[in-house]
Formats: structure tokens, C-alpha cells, sequence
């Protein structure tokens, strides 16, 4: 790991801080310690250009008093700092607007099985900074020796471990060690009056579970020429296919318009739903942070609350919103355990997969699109429409038939949820927000 104080010191350390911010006269204490060491390397054309190799250490809390809060934050553990800030934050805090709804969790017990979860791989910090750097300069290697490619955008690999610890006056103190690392390429293909763009990239919390670099330089290779001599289509309704990158996009805006803060701020067409049908029947939606070796899995969020399974969509109807301790008061409701330190974050936030594989899935599309990449913004989560600039393959006849370009998709999130006809068997975790394959019966293609 790194340098410093060992587990037994940080809770020490954390235990500390708390017992002096309710002797300074806070009501309620929260403290957070996080120790790391992260590695990045980003190469192009077999060339190192940025190398970043670095420890951390950090201390955060915040304090609450008479529904007032402050907070602050240091690198430097040392104790003369620590209690300076400590002093001051509880100080500030008289100096903050009340709020009913500030304060900390009640004490729960963390049942989960932490070794269990899979979060930490100690292979990750005994790789070399050569091996590291050797993994993104070959697989770089590897895709231009393909004639088809013209430019690259740089391969990267980055890895991170480390230690997150928390404390807080209601009794609570837990930590858990995690790590991550992942490899990517972006590449050019074409010239200038016909250049497609696109790439691949892996990240895993076990380096033995990276895609190798034939593989990704295989799927960057193959995704960026398959883009190559567009052609223009006229604007039509037709059936949408989603591959998984793009399911988790969309996934991504759902996520925004069923969290906590959206629906007490009433920033969401989903805010007086709750109950209701909003998606076809066998589309279920799920967050969960104990799912071992998954990507957004945690004993605990960020305020302490056991992580657990939450059912947001089952079988088309919505179950649930996602709220930390804030957003839950304010609605009258429980955390979900997805605080995230800022407000309101998904753990392992996903679409369930079906049992039709994706080249089914094409099949089953006489004429539509298979949408491979966006671009821009055009998502309005109040409203729930969408539109947004694409690149896709044309569907004829069940196959690939040929790549557009210059189109727009456009629709509404509650529409589309409601007209997914077939979900995919090929879920994936690249990240903590995933889904597979799905088939959307029709949206509008904007075209010439």
C-alpha cells in the first residue's frame, strides 16, 4: 500500500477526531480516512506521454450542530492540523443555515461478508511501473500494425489501491480495502473525407480478469472500421437496437431522473410515479452494491449505511427511488445505502439480462438501427426527452448492412422504457452502470 500509519492507526486517528469535534460541542461527527496509491500511463505512436504514479492520503468530516453543518478536509494527517480544522469546523457551523433534515444515520450493523465481496486484488500493487506501461505500449502495437488504421488517440492503463475508513458519534466505524485497473485504445481509421473514430477499453477489479491487449486492440481495431464509408439516411421510425455501451447510457440518464435529489427537487418526469408501470413488462432495474468483484460493490456507502439489493423497476413497474440520508428525510423515506459523499450515487446499477443473445436480437429487425455511439448532450431528465447526435450500423433484412452518420436519435426515456421489446443475455459490468443488449420497437432516426 502506502506509506504512513497502518489500519490500526487511521481508526485510531478517525476514533480521535471524532471524540474531539463532540468535545468542541458538535452534535454529530463524521469523519472519513482514505489512503491509496494510484498509476496511470497514457502512450501514443510508442511513446510515453503522461506518467502519473502517485500516494495519497486524505482525511474528510463534516459536523453537524443544531441542524447546521460544516466541513473541511486535509492531506496532512498530523495531529496539530487535524485539530485546528476540527476546531474551526465546528465553529463554522454556527455560521450555517439549519436544516431538519442534516444529520447522520441511525447505527446499523454491517452484515456483509467484506472478503467475500472481492474488492481488493493483491496482485494489483505488485504489478511494475514497466509492466504497466508495457501492457498499454503493446497494445497500441498491436492495433497499428492493422493497415486499416490511420491514427491513433493513445492507449492508457490505470490501476489504483487503497483504503477507505469511516467513523462517526453514532458508534460506526468500518473500512475495506479495494482496488481497480483497466486498459484502453482509441483509434482513427480512414482520411479525412472518410475518418471513423471509436475504440475499446477493459477495467476490472482483478488483473487476471483484464481483457488482454489482442483482445482489446482486436475489438478497437474492429469497432472503428466498421464505422468507415458512411452513408446518409432519410429521417424514419424504426425499430433501435442498443449495444450494451449504449443500454448503459441510457441506464445512466434513468439513474439521474430516479435518484433522491432529482425527485425532492422535482427535476424528474418519474417524481410522482412511484407504483406505477413506466417500463415493459420483464424489464427489471436493479441496484447493488454486494455483488462480489463488481465494480460499484461496498460493504457501506459513504454515510455508513449497509449497501444492500434494491429493485428500482420490476417487471416494468417502479419500485423505488435511490436516496442517501438526506434524500431520504426529505422524502420521508430510508437511505438505500447510495450516498456517495456528494449527494446521491449508484452502486452496481443495472438492467437484468434476458436470454436472447445479440445476434437474435438483429435477427428479429427487418429495417432499423444498431446504435454503437452519441455525441452531445439533448437529455432532459424534468421531461424525459432525448435527443442526441449517433453514429450506428443500418439493419436490413436481420444483418449489418452497411454504417450512418449524421443522424439523430430522438424519443422520450418513458417511451423507450415501455417499448423494449427484447433484452439481451450479454450483461457486462465494465462499470458500475450496465446493462446488455436491448431492442427498442421504434424511435425516430433523424437523417437528411
Amino acid at each position: 500500500m502506502t506509506r504512513g500509519p497502518g489500519r490500526d492507526g487511521l481508526r485510531a486517528t478517525a476514533e480521535r477526531l471524532v471524540r474531539l469535534g463532540r468535545a468542541r460541542g458538535a452534535d454529530e461527527v463524521e469523519v472519513h480516512i482514505g489512503r491509496g496509491f494510484e498509476f496511470h500511463v497514457d502512450v501514443r505512436m510508442g511513446e510515453v506521454e503522461n506518467l502519473v504514479e502517485a500516494g495519497s492520503r486524505s482525511v474528510g468530516f463534516r459536523v453537524i450542530k443544531d441542524g447546521r453543518t460544516a466541513s473541511a478536509g486535509s492531506s496532512d494527517l498530523s495531529w496539530p492540523v487535524l485539530e485546528r480544522l476540527m476546531t474551526n469546523a465546528v465553529a463554522r457551523a454556527a455560521l450555517a443555515h439549519p436544516d431538519p433534515c442534516a444529520g447522520l444515520p441511525a447505527l446499523e450493523p454491517i452484515t456483509a461478508d467484506i472478503p467475500g465481496l472481492a474488492l481488493f486484488d493483491p496482485e494489483v500493487p505488485r504489478l511494475t511501473s514497466r509492466a504497466r506501461i508495457a501492457l498499454a505500449l503493446k497494445t497500441e502495437r498491436i492495433a497499428l500494425a492493422d493497415k486499416r488504421i490511420t491514427n491513433s488517440h493513445g492507449a492508457s492503463f490505470s490501476s489504483h489501491h487503497g483504503e477507505a475508513l469511516l467513523a462517526n458519534s453514532n458508534g460506526f466505524i468500518g473500512s475495506y480495502a479495494q482496488s481497480y485497473c483497466s486498459l484502453g485504445l482509441g483509434l482513427q481509421a480512414g482520411d479525412t473525407d472518410d475518418l471513423a473514430e471509436d475504440g475499446w477499453s477493459t477495467s476490472r477489479r482483478r488483473f487476471r480478469d483484464l481483457e488482454s491487449p489482442e483482445e482489446v486492440a482486436r475489438l478497437a481495431v474492429e469497432r472503428t472500421v466498421r464505422q468507415l464509408h458512411p452513408r446518409k439516411i432519410a429521417t424514419r421510425n424504426v425499430p433501435v437496437v442498443f449495444e450494451p455501451d449504449m443500454t448503459g447510457w441510457v441506464l445512466g440518464f434513468l439513474f439521474g431522473c430516479v435518484s433522491g435529489t432529482a425527485v425532492y427537487q422535482r427535476a424528474t418526469f418519474l417524481a410522482d410515479r412511484l407504483g406505477e408501470t413506466i417500463a415493459a413488462p420483464g424489464v427489471t432495474v436493479i441496484d447493488d452494491g454486494l455483488m462480489p468483484g463488481k465494480p460499484g460493490s461496498r460493504p457501506f456507502d459513504a454515510e455508513g449505511v449497509p449497501c444492500r439489493r434494491t429493485a428500482v423497476v420490476a417487471d416494468g413497474v417502479l419500485k423505488s427511488f435511490l436516496t442517501n440520508v438526506y434524500a431520504g428525510r426529505k422524502l420521508g423515506t430510508a437511505s438505500t445505502g447510495n450516498g456517495d459523499g456528494g449527494g446521491v450515487g449508484p452502486n452496481n446499477f443495472y438492467l437484468a439480462p434476458g436470454t436472447t443473445a445479440p445476434a437474435a436480437i438483429l435477427r428479429s429487425v427487418d429495417e432499423g438501427l444498431l446504435l454503437v455511439r452519441t455525441l452531445g448532450h439533448g437529455l432532459n431528465s424534468v421531461t424525459g426527452d432525448i435527443s442526441r447526435g449517433a453514429f450506428g450500423l443500418w439493419i436490413e433484412g436481420g444483418a449489418v448492412a452497411y454504417p450512418v452518420a449524421e443522424i439523430t436519435i430522438a424519443g422520450n426515456l418513458g417511451e423507450l422504457l415501455r417499448r423494449i421489446e427484447i433484452v439481451g443475455n450479454d450483461l457486462d459490468f465494465r462499470g458500475a452502470i450496465a446493462g446488455p443488449t436491448i431492442k427498442v420497437a421504434e424511435m425516430t432516426v433523424a437523417g437528411r
